[in-house]
């Protein structure tokens, strides 16, 4: 088996790379403290496949294992303007956000166990999606899972530095996919996940012996950047939606609210024209059509930080208003989440549920280990290796008003061609 790289190989990195010391110095530390989140074999072509092997890169915003890691976690994510946006003063009050927030969000994970389950959740899902590549796309075999959080371990240097470590890139060439776990598209965790692999891209493999910014061998990404309203993925929804309604005794259950919570966005990002919205949105229509509109329900929307308005209605908020109108009978469904983490293991369910106060109000299961949505991964992966597609065609239109020369150069990237590139 590959062995996690070490803080040698990641020095040889930098000697042939474009990285600079200073870079090389930050990933030779996080090696030491660190160790990847998977341990894969070594690439090599075969006669098993024609265009294998392939990285799946799982993308998603992570969340720290243990209590001693949620002040690193919280620095990183007030740090990420892209989520959330504090202007001139990020660098001064991203660090004092965390400091302050640190005791009680070290709380909070304790009382789900003492971490967050995401890492589990993403490398079994990851594990599992490629066991069916394998069997569905043998042509792209094998496929290899990694797993890449903006915010946590296994980081997203983390994850390249080991792609490299076996056998991708750095002159052997090979496909990696960057398969992000946001169904719905915003530039606050997708976009900001993206802007992060293209700096790690670039400072790992940019350039060549020539100079050249594309050189012969490098990793040939490609993304999967949206998937809302995937049919494998409004199935999985409506199944655990349909377990739960069935807790309910048969003459009520016409009457239930069906309450979809996603993580909400400040209207700064919303009113540049992010379109996860009305991604999300999408999803909620999807899965109600597939229920036949069985049942009343609203969107709504968690995890409000700080004074800045943010997209509502409030989840909190909505329970607490048809609690005190007499409908006591409400589930909750995470729409945007595709595992548990503290948004639903604890904010929804000791926060929300517990202070509503009635027993009436549930929360549909999360996604996790149910096959029919690792089929469902599955299914939107296969279809993208068989597009020959470098991405979809909504993730090169920039948002109205977004002027970030970063997502631009991000995008261009990505995309494979300034062409397809619109609204400068």
């Amino acid at each position: 088996m590959t062995k996690p790289i070490s803080s040698t190989s990641i020095l040889e990195l930098a000697a042939t790379s474009s990285i600079s010391s200073r870079n090389a110095y930050m990933l030779q530390r996080n090696a030491q403290c660190r160790s990847m989140a998977t341990i894969v074999p070594p690439v090599t072509q075969d006669s098993t496949s024609s265009r294998g092997p392939t990285a799946m890169v799982f993308m998603n915003m992570g969340g720290p294992s243990t209590t001693d890691a949620v002040g690193d976690f919280l620095s990183r994510l007030f740090a990420d303007a892209d989520l959330i946006p504090l202007g001139r003063l990020q660098s001064y009050l991203g660090p004092l956000i965390a400091r302050r927030r640190t005791p009680k969000i070290q709380k909070q994970y304790a009382a789900i166990g003492g971490g967050s389950p995401i890492r589990k959740w993403s490398e079994h899902q990851s594990s599992e999606m490629c066991k069916i590549l394998d069997r569905t796309s043998p042509e792209t075999a094998p496929h290899k899972p990694y797993v890449a959080f903006r915010y946590a371990d296994p980081l997203t240097e983390e994850m390249y530095a080991q792609l490299l470590n076996d056998g991708f890139g750095g002159g052997k060439g090979g496909r990696a996919v960057a398969f992000t776990q946001y169904p719905q598209y915003s530039c606050s965790t997708t976009g900001s996940s993206l802007n992060e692999l293209w700096k790690w891209r670039n400072r790992l493999e940019g350039k060549g012996t020539a100079g050249e910014k594309n050189p012969e061998g490098a990793i040939q990404w490609s993304v999967i950047d949206r998937w809302p309203v995937h049919p494998g993925l409004v199935e999985a929804f409506a199944q655990n939606i349909e377990a739960q309604l069935a807790s309910y005794p048969k003459e009520k259950r016409k009457q239930v609210v069906l309450l979809f919570s996603a993580h909400s966005l400040p209207m700064s990002v919303v009113n540049r024209g992010d379109t996860y919205p009305a991604e999300v949105a999408a999803t909620v229509y999807a899965v109600m059509t597939r229920l036949s509109f069985s049942n009343p329900y609203r969107l709504c929307w968690q995890s409000q930080v700080g004074p800045s308005a943010w997209l509502g209605a409030q989840t909190s908020d909505t329970v607490q208003a048809y609690v005190k109108k007499g409908q006591t009978d409400l589930i909750l469904i995470p729409i945007a989440f595709t595992s548990d983490h503290i948004e639903t293991l604890f904010e929804l369910d000791q926060e929300v549920i517990h202070e509503a106060g009635h027993a009436g109000v549930k929360r549909a299961e999360s996604l996790n280990g149910s096959k029919v949505f690792i089929e469902a991964l599955a299914d939107v992966a296969v279809n993208h290796l068989r597009s020959g597609e470098s991405c979809s065609r909504q993730m090169a239109l920039r948002c109205q008003g977004c002027k970030s020369e970063r997502c631009m150069e991000q995008k261009k990237f990505f995309v494979g061609s300034g062409e397809m590139l619109s609204a400068f």
